[in-house]
C-alpha cells in the first residue's frame, strides 16, 4: 500500500509538472511578431543655403538736377559779341544747364570789366584789346569765341589811302583799350610806323561813326557793326585790309575772384556755349544766328550778316583739336607778344598765359561735349 500510494503521488507530481510547461519541449514556441524596423528617418538632402542674390552695383542715383542760375553778361552790339550767346539763348542750350541769361550791352571791354568789378555783371564777351587787361590780372579768361588774322581801316573817300603805309599824317580815330587800339597799332607796325607818325584821336565807339561822317577822320579804326556804319554814313568812304602776323583773339572772361568761387558755374556756362558755337558756326545756321543777332541789336539783320566773315567762328572739333595740339595756347601766347610788340604791356607786365587763361575749365567742358 505505501508502494501504491508512492508511485500516484510521483504520477500526480509529473502530471503538475507537464501543465506548468504549458506542453512538450518540442512544440515549436510562436513565431514573435514580426516588428517593423524602426523608420529610418527620411533622408534630406541638407538644407541648402539661401540662394544669394550676386553682389551688383549699387544703383546710381539719379544726378540732382543742378540748381538754376541766373547769369548777367555784358556784350557789345555786333555779330562777334553776340553769334553764341545768341544761339545759346535761341537754340535752349543755356536752358538745358538750368541757366537763365540776362543781358547788358556795353561799348567796349575795358568798360564790362569795370562792370564786373562794380558788380553788375558776372561775365563778358571782349575783343582783343581788353585782353591786355586780362594779361594785367583784372580779369581772366575761361573760353574762346573767334579768331582771326586779318584786319580792316574804313576811309575816307578823300584820304588817299590804299595801303597802311599811307597812314603817315593822317588822323585816325581809335577807341583806347579796345581792339580798335590794337588794330591801329597791328597797322602801325606793319607800315614801319608809329604814332607820331599820325593824328590818333581816342573816341569811344558811339563818336567814331559821327565822327568819320562829318569828315573830322581820315581813317575809322573800329569793328562791327561801327565800321559798317562808318561805310554807311561817310560817303565815298571804303575799306583796306591788311595783316601784320598778329593773333586777333576773342573770349569770354570773369573776376579771378569769380573764377576761383565758380568752377562749375563756368564749366556749365562753356558746355552750354560750345554748343551753341557748334551750331552758329555752321555757314548753313549763319543767316539764322544773324536775325538773332538784329533782333538784340535792334539793327538790320544784313548789318550783322555782313560781319561773318570778319573771323574764324570756333565749333566743339576746333576747341578739342587746338587743346589737343597746343593751338589754343598758341594763339595766346601770340595775343600777349602782339600786345608786347605793340607796346600795349612791357616785358616786365608778362605772363604765363596760364596765369590768366583757365585751360582747366575749357579742358573739362569740351570732355564733356565733345
Amino acid at each position: 500500500m505505501k508502494r501504491f500510494l508512492a508511485l500516484l503521488l510521483a504520477l500526480v507530481m509529473v502530471l503538475s509538472l507537464a501543465a506548468c510547461g504549458g506542453g512538450s519541449s518540442n512544440a515549436e514556441e510562436p513565431e514573435a511578431p514580426e516588428t517593423q524596423p524602426e523608420a529610418a528617418e527620411p533622408e534630406t538632402e541638407p538644407e541648402a543655403e539661401p540662394e544669394t542674390e550676386p553682389e551688383t552695383e549699387p544703383e546710381a542715383e539719379p544726378e540732382a538736377e543742378a540748381e538754376p542760375i541766373t547769369l548777367r553778361i555784358g556784350y557789345m552790339a555786333n555779330y562777334a559779341s553776340l553769334w553764341a550767346v545768341m544761339t545759346g539763348i535761341k537754340g535752349g542750350y543755356f536752358e538745358e544747364e538750368g541757366i537763365t541769361i540776362e543781358l547788358t550791352e556795353f561799348g567796349d571791354g575795358p568798360s564790362e570789366i569795370a562792370a564786373m568789378e562794380g558788380g553788375s555783371i558776372d561775365l563778358a564777351y571782349i575783343g582783343k584789346g581788353a585782353h591786355r587787361l586780362c594779361i594785367l590780372g583784372s580779369a581772366i579768361i575761361f573760353a574762346p569765341s573767334s579768331v582771326h588774322t586779318t584786319d580792316r581801316l574804313v576811309c575816307a573817300a578823300d584820304s588817299g589811302i590804299q595801303t597802311v603805309e599811307d597812314l603817315k599824317g593822317k588822323t585816325v580815330g581809335y577807341t583806347a583799350g579796345s581792339s580798335s587800339e590794337t588794330t591801329m597799332d597791328g597797322a602801325l607796325a606793319a607800315a614801319g610806323l608809329t604814332r607820331d607818325d599820325i593824328e590818333p584821336y581816342n573816341l569811344d565807339s558811339n563818336n567814331i561813326v559821327p565822327a568819320m561822317a562829318s569828315g573830322s577822320i581820315d581813317v575809322a579804326v573800329t569793328w562791327n557793326p561801327y565800321s559798317s556804319m562808318c561805310l554807311e554814313q561817310a560817303e565815298g568812304s571804303y575799306e583796306i585790309e591788311f595783316s601784320d602776323g598778329s593773333t586777333n583773339m576773342s573770349s569770354w572772361i570773369c573776376l579771378p575772384d569769380y573764377a576761383a568761387e565758380n568752377h562749375d558755374t563756368l564749366v556749365r556756362f562753356s558746355r552750354a556755349l560750345y554748343k551753341a558755337m557748334d551750331y552758329g558756326s555752321d555757314p548753313d545756321h549763319a543767316d539764322e544766328v544773324a536775325g538773332w543777332c538784329a533782333e538784340q541789336t535792334a539793327t538790320d539783320k544784313d548789318i550783322q550778316l555782313i560781319q561773318w566773315g570778319d573771323a574764324h567762328w570756333f565749333n566743339i572739333e576746333d576747341i578739342k583739336t587746338a587743346l589737343a595740339d597746343g593751338t589754343m595756347k598758341d594763339y595766346y601766347e601770340g595775343v600777349q607778344s602782339d600786345m608786347i610788340a605793340g607796346g600795349n604791356i612791357t616785358e616786365d607786365e608778362a605772363h604765363e598765359t596760364e596765369d590768366w587763361v583757365l585751360y582747366d575749365v575749357m579742358q573739362e567742358a569740351i570732355d564733356q561735349v565733345g
